[in-house]
């Protein structure tokens, strides 16, 4: 340890229905107390920043999901000296693609074409005029959820058939990009940690493994790493992913990016380290994560990634035989970074807001009354997050669950003993494709779950 100055007083971020992403542990050997506060949703906002100044918390960690985002930002305003982590302005790809389009365009970042219309007359005389295929999307949360709200049209019948089904608002259209894969990165501290290729089944189109695509973690090429850390310095982020497609004619473009993003334990276990660097002005020790890493982990069998913790490589030192030794200096222009502070706020929602701020006139009254809810994004009818989301005891899903066809008692048994009731609710709501992590529980009897679960709990 360098020096003897104060450490911040650390607070951890949890929303009632919200899984995790950090606990305690991830900040293993920080000598001080670290806090939690949880945000309880609908009326909870005055009372979440009482006990932060109570708790008298000066770093408060943690993502923020796309339905609380902009009362997050009500709140980070009313705690001018609370530091947020990611901040605020990093987090702004979290709540739609709509702003991963927006950011990616500020900082010129390679996407497919992608047009966005509020306005229905508008998005039809488009599609109506438009080259097919096309990819529409729900705009509102960062992920593709396994790809059930990612879809391919072929012609203007098949789009409008599609809009009057779905309903999607905004109207989110992009060009289809031919793929060979896409590539996910994670990175920390702008460093790529973690890389891989997912590719589509034979003949088929989306590249998530829910859908029946694979995965491999060899040989991503460096210019993909490249774009990813650009990514990461653009949005400021103390971590960070990317989804980034490689095309048949290709080029490289973003799909997604976010600083929320589903990783293994012993990642979060790295982010927790970084951070504890970063907030102890390098009294703590910053983690070393040697480049490729992922190439040799990668080999080992997924259920037993997962369970893996708090992993830590020491660094290489070359013996030599005489005065010369060459170092280094970074690793192949990798380095762990700091983030850099900026003041003022660069996606204020004022401006940016435009989910909320531009609306339709017949539902702008109804708008106003809004409480939003975890999970609410999922509708996408003028009584948005207006109700309470389905809720469960263990008695009450093992029910359900049991009455799905190829869905057994052992497979109950560890979905309960994985998410519990709660959690189970949480992940069908959000990211439906983190069931896929239940041994035996693949794309076929995933889609069956979900369409017994919108015939009885779909609140449209």
């Amino acid at each position: 340890m360098k020096t003897n100055k104060a450490l911040p007083k650390i607070g951890l971020l949890y929303l009632d229905y919200v899984l995790r992403f950090f606990d305690k542990s991830n900040f293993k050997n920080w000598p001080d107390k670290i806090e939690h506060v949880t945000y309880r949703w609908g009326n909870d906002k005055q009372r979440f920043i009482n006990e932060i100044k109570r708790k008298k918390i000066e770093v408060l960690i943690g993502n923020i999901p796309a339905t609380a985002y902009e009362t997050f930002r009500e709140i980070s305003r009313e705690l001018p000296d609370v530091k947020f982590v990611p901040s605020l302005d990093s987090q702004f790809s979290n709540k739609s693609k709509e702003n991963v389009t927006h950011f990616c365009k500020k900082y010129k970042l390679p996407t497919p074409h992608t047009e966005i219309f509020y306005i229905p007359d508008q998005a039809d005389n488009y599609l109506v005029n438009a080259k097919y295929p096309k990819i529409i999307k729900r705009s509102y949360g960062p992920s593709n959820y396994g790809g059930y709200f990612v879809h391919k049209v072929n012609n203007y019948r098949e789009a409008k058939s599609l809009l009057w089904e779905k309903r999607y608002y905004p109207v989110y259209v992009q060009d289809f990009v031919p793929m060979e894969a896409d590539i996910r990165v994670m990175l920390i501290g702008h460093k790529p940690v973690c890389a891989f290729w997912r590719r589509p089944p034979e003949g088929e189109w989306l590249t998530n493994t829910s859908q029946g695509g694979s995965m491999d973690y060899q040989d991503v090429p460096k210019n993909v790493l490249d774009l990813a850390k650009r990514a990461s310095k653009a949005a400021n982020a103390e971590y960070w992913a990317c989804d980034i497609a490689l095309g048949k004619d290709g080029k490289l473009r973003i799909l997604e990016c976010a600083t929320a993003f589903a990783a293994f334990p012993y990642i979060r276990d790295w982010i927790g380290q970084y951070l504890m660097w970063l907030l102890s002005d390098g009294q703590l020790k910053k983690p070393n994560i040697p480049l490729y890493n992922w190439e040799e982990l990668g080999k080992i069998d997924s259920s037993l990634l997962r369970t893996m913790r708090h992993i830590s490589f020491s660094k290489y030192t070359p013996s030599q035989d005489s005065n010369e030794c060459f170092s280094r200096f970074d690793e192949f222009g990798f380095p762990i970074q700091d983030t850099e502070y900026r003041s003022g706020e660069e996606w204020p929602s004022e401006v940016w807001n435009r989910q909320d701020n531009f609306r339709l006139e017949a539902a702008a009254t109804q708008a106003a009354t809004l409480t939003p809810l975890p999970g609410a994004d999922e509708q996408q009818d003028p009584d948005l997050g207006s109700y309470e989301p389905a809720k469960f005891n263990e008695a009450e899903l093992r029910t359900f669950l049991n009455n799905i066809r190829g869905i057994g008692d052992k497979m109950v048994d560890d979905i309960l003993l994985q998410f519990g009731a709660e959690g189970f609710v949480n992940a069908i709501n959000t990211d439906p494709e983190q069931l896929c992590i239940i041994k035996n529980l693949k794309a076929k009897k995933l889609n069956l779950l979900l369409d017994q679960w919108k015939q009885q709990y779909d609140q449209d």
